[in-house]
């Protein structure tokens, strides 16, 4: 792992792939808090800040039980329309989150390569918020889950406890359910790289100015 802080990186900086298969993971919210964190897309540098509804900031309900974050340099681009698997629901406007399954705690603002396994096409108010699920490729069980059919030998359970949190999650607030595409299935490592690499290719479309980005805040404002 390493720190923004201490390495001087803002997220844009920050590079998709750790190499070896492994990709870089920027946490936002670390296991067991419940301060909803997130990377402030329409800030310069993209700085890690607590989310704001209505004037007050917000908290989950209950803690998260897993490290939450994003992949650098991806985007859920929300000009592009989903296929018939997730209803035909538009990206999300953000970077592609990924749940982090492993023992230990990361960090805020900490930088960890993680290993890919699946993948939940979640359906939240309309739009397609992708959940990348990945382990950290140093945790102790990271060389014997490799694939999505693997954690449930490691740790049972923990996909199902995935799905069904991100479902819930919001009806505190008298929020609706959050829904799932796909039948409602994790999708195996295959489809998560594929997802991977898609969002990676609407964020560089993006920067190459092939996309509209509406107010988001990208390096190349700067020099624009």
């Amino acid at each position: 792992q390493q720190q923004l802080r201490k390495t001087g990186q803002n997220p844009p900086q920050i590079p998709l792939s750790a190499g070896e298969g492994l990709y870089n993971m920027v946490t936002e919210i670390p296991k067991m808090t419940k301060a909803k964190m997130e990377i402030d897309t329409k800030s310069e540098n993209n700085p890690i800040k607590q989310d704001v509804k209505k004037g007050n900031v917000r908290y989950y309900h209950g803690p998260i039980f897993w490290n939450y974050g994003c992949l650098p340099q991806t985007w859920e681009d929300p000009n592009i329309k989903g296929d018939d698997n997730v209803g035909g629901a538009f990206g999300d406007n953000d970077p592609l989150d990924v749940v982090e399954i492993g023992s230990a705690s990361l960090a805020m603002g900490s930088v960890t390569a993680v290993k890919p396994l699946g993948v939940l096409s979640m359906i939240d108010d309309g739009e397609l918020d992708w959940k990348l699920i990945a382990i950290n490729a140093k945790d102790p069980k990271a060389s014997e889950i490799n694939d999505i059919d693997d954690i449930e030998k490691h740790y049972p359970g923990t996909v199902s406890g995935i799905r069904e949190w991100f479902r819930w999650y919001k009806t505190p607030d008298d929020k609706p359910v959050n829904s799932f595409g796909h039948g409602e299935k994790a999708l195996p490592k295959a489809d998560a790289l594929k997802v991977i690499e898609e969002t990676h290719k609407h964020y560089n479309d993006m920067m190459e100015g092939k996309s509209d980005k509406g107010k988001l805040w990208t390096p190349a404002a700067v020099a624009a």
